[in-house]
């Protein structure tokens, strides 16, 4: 199994993200929709970077449930309920996937949303990945 990052030259530079993973050969794992809920089901952290590092660290927990490791991920999708604040933290949440899911980045999107299934979460993150 392999997934190679491509990012052409003839696009904009891209920053915590490439334009286009190919996955060859492997399962395809979908990760569900992750927040910043705890093991009770209670949202923690007040800031958009605190809820981001609990529902990456979510979505990295389904990941290795499934037998798989970050730079599996082939394609992650941020829902932020005010992507103006994103935008703002940006610098933040990218030390924070840095840390916790390392420089293999996937295609991603961060799409605005009016608001998530628990009201008090300001951002979602869903994936896919691709195990050997």
């Amino acid at each position: 199994m392999s997934l190679d990052r491509l990012n052409p030259a003839d696009l904009s530079p891209p920053t915590g993200f490439s334009h286009a993973v190919v996955a060859t050969g492997g399962r395809l794992v979908f990760l569900a929709g992750q927040t910043a809920l705890d093991a009770e089901g209670k949202v923690t952290g007040s800031t958009l970077p605190e809820q981001f590092e609990k529902a990456l660290g979510n979505l990295l927990a389904a990941l290795r449930a499934a037998g798989g490791a970050p730079a599996d991920l082939a394609r992650v999708t941020v829902y932020a309920t005010d992507v103006a604040d994103y935008r703002a933290h940006a610098a933040e949440l990218g030390r924070v996937w840095k840390r916790l899911a390392g420089r293999d980045y996937p295609a991603m999107a961060v799409i605005g949303a009016v608001r998530l299934w628990d009201e008090e979460c300001l951002v979602e993150l869903d994936g896919v990945a691709v195990l050997p």
